[in-house]
């Protein structure tokens, strides 16, 4: 299925005309919004916007700014045919949200829509007009640089969103050079680290993680202690007699291992760090372990998914065949595992939310 970056977006935006200017999706708001600027390729999108009924003018305006974190947050939001609301994707923050609908809602492949709401009073079920909310629709683009609303029979059940937490994580000293790789960077790449091994446990996995690794405490407990982290690749069957290929994958961020016959995944977290070590790390073991089938997973950052395309598409990485597998989706699927405590599926299940890359 084809997924949208902040790239796609600028760059749809990029194709309305500079010297117009444009109304908001909501007929009520009647302010107008003009593009002073893109800076290509994930933007910031710089623009003005002022209100002529009330005597407002171009010149009084100052610049405003898109900006990239914004529009990354939307991108990844996006799935072909499902409707989402700004408001609820970015909880009400951000001033250019409004503008940022409106200009996409400009472009070919985006319309506006109201689908209907689920209200739930007392068990009385009953389907409301639902809000505004912007559809992607790349199989049916309409005319650059006019507003289209397109009907659906879309019904939305509006539950909370969904949250992942970590707490109580302490990093060891001798994990990482402290002087090279900032404190949070560190922090962001071990709850990665975590939330990986509590979805391997729910899928019935036991997981490796990186021998430099295991001395992370979380919830007063070192994360090599934890039920079903593998103390030594030794002590696993597919490797015992491939020693070579044991030393290649110590410093391997994870590694799920299944029934003692298969290995789902080998997975590098590229978090600060240049993606090629990751894939050069999963390519040593690769040339050092007999023709196995598993994924070979770069998880990294949705913003980075560019970067993470055209390293792994390298010709010397090509055999990997690498999978994407975005933060968003490794604390997507980490909720679903804590909340629904999921069993029965297949190791393909996890195909669903790891991106193939290989061009």
């Amino acid at each position: 299925m084809r997924k949208l970056s902040a790239s796609n977006l600028v760059r749809f935006i990029n194709q309305l005309n500079k010297s117009e200017v444009y109304h908001y999706v909501n007929p009520r708001t009647k302010g107008i919004i003009k593009i002073d600027g893109i800076d290509l390729p994930e933007g910031p999108i710089r623009i003005k916007r002022w209100n002529p009924s009330k005597g407002e003018t171009e010149k009084q305006k100052s610049v405003e700014t898109i900006s990239t974190e914004m529009i990354w947050r939307v991108a990844n939001s996006f799935a072909q045919n499902q409707p989402i609301n700004l408001d609820r994707i970015l909880g009400g923050s951000y001033n250019t949200r409004s503008v940022f609908e409106s200009l996409l809602a400009h472009t070919p492949e985006f319309y506006y829509c109201y689908p209907g709401r689920i209200e739930n009073k007392g068990g009385q079920i009953t389907i409301k007009k639902g809000h505004k909310h912007i559809i992607w629709k790349p199989e049916k683009p309409h005319r650059l640089g006019v507003l289209e609303e397109v009907q659906t029979e879309i019904v939305i059940s509006e539950m909370p969103a969904l949250d992942a937490f970590y707490d109580s994580l302490i990093l060891p000293d001798t994990s990482i050079d402290k002087e090279e790789i900032d404190i949070d960077i560190q922090r962001r790449h071990a709850q990665i680290q975590i939330a990986l091994y509590f979805i391997g446990k729910q899928l019935n996995f036991r997981t490796w993680i990186a021998q430099n690794d295991k001395g992370i405490l979380y919830q007063n407990k070192r994360i090599g202690e934890y039920d079903g982290v593998i103390d030594s690749l030794k002590n696993v069957k597919l490797m015992t007699a491939h020693d070579e290929a044991v030393q290649a994958a110590l410093l391997i961020d994870c590694i799920w291992f299944k029934n003692g016959k298969l290995m789902p995944a080998v997975m590098e977290v590229e978090h600060s760090t240049g993606v090629t070590s990751g894939l050069s790390r999963m390519k040593n073991f690769k040339d050092k372990f007999p023709p196995f089938p598993t994924r070979y997973v770069i998880v990294a950052p949705d913003e980075d998914r560019d970067k993470v395309i055209k390293e792994a598409n390298k010709p010397q990485f090509k055999d990997l065949d690498t999978k994407y597998f975005t933060y968003s989706a490794v604390e997507e699927l980490y909720v679903l595992c804590q909340r629904r405590k999921i069993k029965g599926v297949t190791e393909e299940f996890l195909d669903c939310y790891m991106e193939s890359i290989l061009q």
